[in-house]
């Protein structure tokens, strides 16, 4: 199924979409700003124990990212394919555009625009690469109540793998989702959510 949606994306270059669908995949499962991931050279992705190095983060910071077994997988598959795409590589970007150097910004942001009008997510407010950390954030937040986890001792975790220098800087993310809300209105009222 990935697959066949990474060529669609890019009949002519197919590594085009395979490059989009794992990126995005990483970018939704890990909350990484999107240029953290643009900047991972191939020796920052630790293939073999799931962790990412994360360098020049926004708050001039380096940090480990874990990754999720299911990611590691994605990432090594398309290590793989980039691999056998480029047997050559013209230099260390872990993330390869279709002319084999590391993906620009620019780059991104058409591949994914072209991706949301593939899916029919391009009416409205169009997204941007970066409404998945925020989504990553949330989900993150709204799993934890949902496990009945003490939320604000998690926060700062969930702070430091985000690269944040300050606890108030995650709470821009903490938004009034539906999610998150109704979860709020369950601990308030109750199952029945009566007033």
């Amino acid at each position: 199924m990935i697959e066949f949606e990474s060529v669609r994306l890019s009949p002519t270059f197919p590594q085009r979409g395979r490059t989009l669908t794992t990126l995005v995949g990483l970018l939704a499962s890990t909350g990484l700003r999107s240029g953290e991931a643009l900047r991972l050279d191939r020796a920052d992705v630790d293939l073999v124990g799931g962790v990412l190095q994360i360098r020049k983060t926004k708050f001039r910071k380096d940090r480990l990212v874990p990754v999720h077994t299911t990611t590691l997988a994605a990432l090594r598959q398309y290590a793989r394919q980039r691999d056998t795409a480029f047997p050559v590589a013209k230099d260390c970007g872990f993330f390869l555009s279709s002319r084999g150097n590391r993906l620009s910004s620019p780059g991104l942001h058409i591949a994914f625009n072209a991706a949301c009008k593939l899916a029919g997510l391009d009416s409205g407010k169009p997204m941007r690469p970066h409404d998945l950390r925020h989504r990553f954030a949330v989900t993150r937040l709204a799993a934890w109540h949902r496990e009945n986890a003490d939320v604000q001792a998690l926060l700062p975790l969930l702070a430091t793998y985000l690269g944040h220098t300050r606890y108030s800087d995650t709470a821009y993310y903490v938004t009034g989702t539906a999610d998150l809300l109704g979860i709020a209105a369950d601990r308030a009222f109750g199952d029945g959510g009566a007033l």
